[in-house]
């Protein structure tokens, strides 16, 4: 599948494809299986990017830069993966990720040594969201037609929240991800508390129709 597929495309690759057998291919330099297999997890890495840039970079990174790199990453290393479950190749990618948000919050800040340190926290940060969007937001969109693991679940999730508008991700993110009070998400947005409350509300039932969508 070519770079740039949509998050639809992506959900529906996820359905038809068998993760071991693109694993194999693509530790074999399978072009192609390589290009599906990453195509299939863009949206869910973007969304950990976008929170790590909120929290940590000030908006001086791109998250579709960040994936890519992670990406670029994959391509070079995918034969040092030893996983064989799409929890260990996610723990994988959120590995990678972490490593190159460090970089750029390196350079953010004006330091040039590498640290580990804030790599670990960087991962240990990026393992929580994943497990925020898997045990909280998973279980409120889900529905009882879709027979799917909450890994599944999760990969659906996160593509369905980037085709949802800018404000409306938002609001989700830093609500559910980010675990902030309306008060403070009112003030990230600046906005009053009912007007984001009330967009928080349309916002949940957008993201269960769209997940809905995708099932």
């Amino acid at each position: 599948m070519a770079i740039g597929a949509t998050p639809d495309e992506g959900d529906a690759m996820a359905e038809d494809v068998n993760l071991q057998e693109l694993l194999e291919k693509a530790k074999r330099h399978d072009g192609e299986a390589l290009g599906t297999l990453v195509e299939m997890y863009r949206g869910y890495l973007t969304l950990l990017a976008r929170t790590q840039i909120g929290r940590r970079l000030q908006g001086k990174a791109d998250a579709s830069d960040l994936v890519q790199e992670t990406f670029l990453q994959v391509h070079q290393h995918i034969e040092g993966f030893r996983g064989t479950s799409e929890a260990e190749f996610l723990a994988w990618l959120r590995t990678i990720l972490a490593g190159i948000l460090s970089n750029h919050v390196r350079r953010y800040l004006g330091t040039q040594q590498r640290d580990a340190r804030l790599e670990k926290a960087l991962a240990v940060e990026l393992d929580d969201t994943s497990g925020l969007l898997s045990q909280g937001l998973v279980a409120d969109t889900s529905t009882p037609s879709r027979h799917a693991t909450k890994r599944e679940a999760l990969v659906i999730l996160a593509n369905a929240m980037e085709r949802l508008p800018e404000d409306y991700r938002q609001v989700i993110m830093l609500r559910h991800l980010e675990g902030l009070p309306f008060a403070d998400v009112a003030a990230r947005m600046g906005r009053t508390v009912p007007s984001v409350q009330n967009l928080w509300v349309r916002a949940l039932a957008k993201l269960k129709q769209a997940v809905g969508e995708t099932m």
